[in-house]
C-alpha cells in the first residue's frame, strides 16, 4: 500500500487572487502549478494549508468532517501571514465541488478522502521581504487514504525538549509549512539518538505540542491539555476530542502543564497520553524520554480511554453515531 498522502486525485480546484479580487474557481489537472520563480512564497514562505477528511457512510453518502472549522482556521492563518483575505464561500465551494466530483473515489472506513486546501503568495517580487504578496493561488488537493493504523496503533516514544521550540511563539497558531520545517531537524536528531517517534516541545518546562500534533494527558477521568494561546496550533481534532470527552462526562482541564507534573502523573498506574491530529485522530503515547532517561506512561501501551475517545470520534465521522454537534457536511 502507498504511504499515507502520496496518492492524489488527478484533478483539483484552483482560484487566483490579483487586482484586489478573486477569480472564479475551476477544476484543473493536479499535477502542476505555474508561477514565477520569484514568487513570494518561494522566498518568504507566504503559505498556509489545512487538512480535513471526507468519509463514506454505509448509505453511500459522502460527508466532510468539520469543514467550517477548517475554513475558519485557514482564513485566520492567511490573515496572520498577510496573505490576501480568503473568501470563505469560495473556499467552501472549491472543497465541495471537487469532493462531489470524486465522491465515488472516497474509500470506505477506516479509509477516507484526505482534503488539502493550500494558499500561497505568488507575486514575483524578491524585494518584498518586509511586505506581503498582493497576488496568490488557492487550491484544493484530494488524496484517498487508508487506515493510518494499518497493523495496529503502536504507542509512541516522545523526546521532551525543554530548550527549543517548534516555531516562533507568535506563529504557533498559524498552519504554515515553515513551522513544520523548523521542527524537522530536532525530530530527525531525536529519532537517530533516542529512537523517538516525535519531539514534544516544552520550552522552559511548559508542555506544548509535538512537531505535527497536539498533546493530551489522561489521568483517570480527567483530560489535561495546554490552554489555547498563540504559541501552538489550535487543533480541530483536539477540540473534537475534548468535546467528546465532556460528552462522556470526563473532566477537561485546559491549563498549563509542566514537565515535572507530566512525569509525575505519567508514572501513575492507568495514566495515558496521546497525540491528536487529522491523520491519526488519536495516537497513544507509551514512553517519554527526558534527560537521557525513559519514563513509561502508565502501562507503556495504548490505554482504554484513548481507544474509547478515538472510537467515539470515528463513530461520528463514519456515520455510526449521532452527529449532535453538526460536524458533518453531507456532499452526496
Amino acid at each position: 500500500m502507498a504511504a499515507f498522502g502520496t496518492v492524489f486525485i488527478p484533478e483539483m480546484t484552483l482560484a487566483s487572487y490579483s487586482d484586489n479580487q478573486w477569480s472564479d474557481s475551476e477544476i484543473v489537472p493536479s499535477n502542476k502549478l505555474e508561477f514565477h520563480p520569484g514568487a513570494h512564497v518561494l522566498h518568504y514562505s507566504s503559505t498556509c494549508f489545512e487538512g480535513l477528511k471526507a468519509f463514506k457512510h454505509e448509505d453511500g453518502s459522502v460527508n466532510i468532517f468539520r469543514m467550517e472549522a477548517n475554513i475558519a482556521r485557514m482564513v485566520q492563518s492567511s490573515q496572520l501571514l498577510s496573505l490576501p483575505a480568503i473568501n470563505e464561500a469560495l473556499l467552501s465551494k472549491m472543497i465541495t465541488d471537487i469532493v462531489e466530483k470524486y465522491a465515488d473515489e472516497t474509500p470506505a472506513p477506516p479509509g477516507s478522502m484526505y482534503i488539502r486546501p493550500t494558499h500561497l503568495g505568488t507575486e514575483a517580487a524578491i524585494g518584498k521581504a518586509a511586505a506581503p504578496s498582493l497576488s496568490s493561488l488557492l487550491y484544493v488537493l484530494l488524496s484517498p487514504v487508508g487506515d493510518y493504523f494499518a497493523g495496529g496503533a503502536q504507542a509512541l516514544r516522545l523526546l521532551l525538549e525543554e530548550d527549543g521550540m517548534r516555531c516562533a511563539p507568535h506563529m504557533g497558531m498559524v498552519k504554515s509549512g515553515g513551522n513544520y520545517a523548523s521542527a524537522l531537524a530536532p525530530i530527525s536528531q531525536a529519532r537517530e539518538k533516542y529512537n523517538a517517534d516525535q519531539v514534544l516541545f516544552c520550552p522552559g518546562g511548559d508542555v506544548q505540542e509535538t512537531g505535527a500534533a497536539n498533546f493530551i494527558l489522561i489521568d483517570g477521568d480527567e483530560v489535561i491539555t495546554k490552554a489555547l494561546d498563540s504559541s501552538f496550533l489550535h487543533g480541530i481534532t483536539r477540540d473534537s476530542i475534548l468535546t467528546i470527552a465532556r460528552d462522556l462526562g470526563m473532566k477537561v482541564s485546559e491549563r498549563e502543564l509542566s514537565v515535572d507534573e507530566l512525569l509525575e502523573r505519567a508514572a501513575k498506574p492507568g495514566t495515558e497520553a496521546a497525540l491528536s491530529g487529522t491523520a491519526a485522530v488519536l495516537t497513544p503515547v507509551g514512553t517519554l524520554i527526558h534527560k537521557d532517561k525513559e519514563f513509561s506512561v502508565g502501562s507503556g501501551q495504548a490505554g482504554p480511554t484513548t481507544e474509547r475517545l478515538r472510537q467515539a470520534l470515528n463513530a461520528i465521522q463514519w456515520g455510526k453515531a449521532e452527529d449532535k454537534h453538526g460536524w458533518l457536511t453531507k456532499i452526496k
